[in-house]
């Protein structure tokens, strides 16, 4: 091989290895970096969970009724001739609500009056052949078969008199239910129908709806689940026992406000509803001014009073798959994210059954990105503060 060549393979073979060499150096150094950067803690603030001892409210979806509701509707047919009242008032029992055209029904009455007179003329008329026959039987100047005929025939006059007594009394219902009353007190709800409007029985649409609404009634419903922890909560043998021994519920109306008077549970349904795996439940209020109407929506709010509980602030948790987790902090200061059990909720804060202990440490805020392992420079955050600068 010539010198040049062999030159040439020396200087290949320096800056091959030159190459190497480098790389191996970038390589530890940007490893380095990397193990520097995942070992800086991260400063995020951090709470110490402690017992406390609250009432809690579990809330449920509700739909108010008024104790009666009854839908006004015609029992005869017929074109409203009077409209007594306006939507939206308040009538007494018995207050006169509408009128429909009388006038056939009393043309029925008067001919079921004739009817019944003629009935009575031919009672009449059987009762003197029954008495002229009778004595004549006696004397034995005609056969008794005669008399016999003239009993019969006695016999169905009475009972067209009866048919036809009965027909002045259902046209004289049929005459009462021309005027319509209202059968409890209470408000009058929409009227879809206008004067000289036809109106018959069974139609769709009622002549109008009457609520009485001195005493609302708030449906609510429970899942299953929450009916059997409903059923190991309250003291009693019964489930009306456990009713009776609920404490006052209150109502939040539809812009958050609470409904000045409480009520009470008065009623669970017998079965639960298939279709939606639950079981209504009904909440008594009273309502003497008239707030509340029928067709308002709220929710019905349970006290519960609870002792020896944690409280973790709702921003200090995250969900996943309908668990909820906090990242709690180990001896070196690694997150670490763990499930937690919540028994009730306010506004801004979850009450803790299960999952931490009283003093364990838990990332306040900033838990978007973390994950476990990561490293926290914890930043002292006082609970106690909180709790005091924002209602439970």
């Amino acid at each position: 091989m010539s010198p040049n060549k062999i030159h040439s393979s020396r200087n290949l073979l320096f800056w091959t290895l030159l190459l190497g060499l480098s790389a191996i150096q970038y390589g530890c150094g940007h490893a380095a970096a990397t193990e520097n950067q995942a070992n800086q803690a991260i400063p995020l603030p951090v709470i110490t969970v402690s017992n406390t001892s609250r009432t809690v409210y579990q809330e449920y979806p509700a739909a108010l009724e008024g104790r009666v509701n009854v839908e006004i509707r015609p029992q005869v047919s017929g074109y409203l001739t009077q409209i007594y009242v306006d939507e939206g008032a308040y009538v007494q029992k018995g207050q006169q609500l509408f009128r429909i055209d009388d006038r056939m029904y009393n043309e029925q009455l008067q001919q079921s009056h004739a009817a019944l007179n003629a009935a009575k003329a031919n009672v009449q008329k059987a009762q003197v052949e029954l008495d002229r026959l009778t004595p004549l039987v006696e004397s034995k100047v005609i056969s008794p078969i005669q008399l016999k005929t003239a009993k019969e025939e006695y016999a169905a006059a009475k009972a067209m008199e009866a048919q036809a007594q009965a027909g002045v009394s259902n046209a004289r219902i049929n005459l009462g239910y021309t005027l319509i009353t209202a059968p409890v007190s209470g408000y009058i709800g929409r009227i879809p129908y206008k004067l000289g409007s036809l109106v018959a029985q069974g139609a769709q649409l009622p002549l109008t709806v009457l609520s009485d609404v001195k005493e609302m009634y708030a449906y609510f419903s429970l899942s299953e689940k929450a009916f059997m922890a409903f059923q190991n909560k309250y003291p009693g043998k019964t489930i009306e026992e456990k009713i009776s021994n609920l404490p006052p519920v209150e109502l939040v109306l539809a812009d958050n406000s609470v409904y000045a008077q409480k009520g009470k549970m008065s009623m669970v349904e017998g079965q639960f509803d298939k279709t939606v795996g639950a079981i209504a439940l009904r909440a008594a209020f009273p309502n003497e001014a008239g707030t509340l109407r029928t067709g308002n929506t709220g929710r019905i709010r349970v006290a519960e009073a609870m002792s020896d509980v944690l409280i973790v602030p709702q921003e200090s948790t995250f969900e996943i798959q309908d668990k909820v987790f906090v990242f709690t902090l180990d001896n070196a200061n690694k997150a670490i994210s763990k499930p937690i059990s919540v028994s009730g909720k306010t506004a801004h804060y979850y009450y803790v059954s299960k999952g931490l202990t009283a003093g364990e440490k838990i990332v306040y805020s900033g838990i978007g990105n973390l994950h476990d392992g990561t490293l926290i420079a914890p930043q002292r955050f006082p609970l106690d503060s909180l709790l005091k600068a924002r209602e439970l």
